[in-house]
């Protein structure tokens, strides 16, 4: 499957706007819309159900440039936390969307790589919701191994849906209930499954409760803008 380094090695995020600190902590760093606008697959998020915030994120691309897979946020932008500011405990739900890809060449032509699956929307919503979640008890230079143990825990788990660490749960998608595997951490929620227009759904969180959340293509950006 595509959701190891392999998924990570590929896909270049889009250039980083300012995220200058503030005094609550560092800003979830946003892009504009024209990564998105290069996909050649639906971008999915929370369904109308939900009415509070949305807010782009960052999109992955292959090393010719094409839009492998992006995520949009829901509720409270998570932040990482200044030093000795404690963790973050914003309220929020990540939805990510990943293309649906068969076995195919590499972008230089060395290799051949796997299909994409729900695993590996798995794989990135579980390394996403590491990305803000640093114990309080750690000091920075111990940060490093810790996200490095975790990530690797974070593979391992995504590499096997059928195992005893994951529960079955079924959510709408455009409507329509579709079955997402499902786990719980200390530090949040992850949920992975497919959907019906071609691609594979991820989502993580902290603070909303997944058992209610809905799923939907995403008619207009300018919502999450």
């Amino acid at each position: 499957m595509e959701t190891t380094s392999q998924v990570e090695a590929q896909a270049q995020a889009e250039p980083a706007p300012d995220t200058t600190p503030t005094s609550e902590g560092v800003p979830a760093v946003r892009r504009t819309a024209d990564g998105y606008l290069r996909a050649s697959f639906p971008w999915y998020g929370l369904d109308g159900a939900f009415t509070g915030p949305r807010w782009l994120m960052q999109v992955g691309t292959a090393a010719d440039g094409t839009v492998q897979h992006g995520s949009t946020g829901h509720g409270e932008e998570p932040t990482i936390r200044p030093e000795g500011a404690g963790a973050d405990r914003s309220r929020f739900a990540v939805v990510v969307t990943v293309a649906a890809s068969p076995v195919r060449r590499s972008g230089d032509g060395t290799g051949v790589l796997d299909a994409t699956t729900a695993s590996s929307a798995a794989w990135l919503a579980g390394s996403g919701l590491l990305a803000y979640t640093w114990p309080a008890q750690l000091d920075h230079a111990l940060r490093n191994e810790w996200l490095d143990q975790q990530t690797e825990t974070a593979f391992t788990l995504a590499d096997d849906l059928e195992g005893p660490a994951w529960t079955t749960l079924s959510l709408p998608v455009d409507g329509e209930p579709q079955p997402f595997h499902y786990r719980e951490s200390e530090f949040g929620w992850v949920l992975a499954g497919s959907a019906p227009g071609g691609v594979h759904l991820g989502a993580y969180g902290r603070g909303m409760s997944a058992y209610g959340l809905g799923f939907s293509v995403v008619t207009d950006l300018s919502a999450y803008s």
